[in-house]
């Protein structure tokens, strides 16, 4: 049986990474498509605390949990089947954004939350980075009116610095996509290089 690929779609609000997941359906038919948070009662636990204003470290640990049920019942079981798993969103969600949440709490939020996850998660084989103006990304934002506590200037440039850095400490893992482009043109992008990715 081949071995499964992980890819995960990544960037702060507004970049267009759902839409592009959208349009990959059409190019990857065979492949499984699924995002974080989950759909399942710890997700749906996720969504209610972003809609609120929890304590920011409870926060984060409800994250964490519907990662772990989501590697276990969803990611590694598709994964041993041989799939090409496609996430919205993932690991670097939580280390981009916790990473700011819980800045003030520790000295490097972003290495801690890390470590939280070390041992344990399913590292990702190709991350798809989308970059854009935090402005524009705002604007999106607005325009869909789906704007969470989350969708602020000032957060969101600090949550893309940290997913820049990210992808700094593993290069070969990462792959960033300019999303001011127009949305047809980056979701070619996209697919020509996860395609390249997978012949290699």
């Amino acid at each position: 049986m081949p071995e499964g690929k992980l890819i995960t779609l990544e960037g702060i609000d507004g970049t267009g990474k759902s839409s592009i997941a959208n349009m990959l359906k059409k190019s990857f038919p065979e492949a499984f498509f699924t995002r974080e948070p989950t759909q399942n009662w710890i997700g749906k636990a996720v969504k209610r605390s972003i809609e609120s204003d929890g304590d920011p470290l409870a926060e984060l640990f409800l994250f964490v949990a519907d990662h772990a049920e989501h590697i276990a019942k969803v990611i590694r079981p598709a994964l041993a089947e041989g799939k090409i798993v496609f996430s919205d969103r993932y690991s670097d969600s939580r280390y981009a954004y916790q990473g700011v949440t819980l800045s003030d709490d520790f000295d490097d939020a972003v290495a801690w939350v890390q470590g939280i996850h070390r041992d344990w998660t399913v590292v990702p084989d190709l991350t798809i980075l989308f970059t854009i103006d935090p402005a524009v990304a705002i604007s999106r934002c607005g325009v869909r009116g789906e704007k969470t506590k989350f969708e602020k200037l000032e957060f969101l440039k600090k949550v893309q610095d940290n997913f820049l850095r990210l992808a700094k400490e593993e290069p070969r893992r990462f792959v960033i996509i300019d999303a001011e482009n127009e949305l047809e043109d980056v979701g070619r992008e996209v697919e020509m290089k996860i395609k390249d990715f997978l012949k290699k």
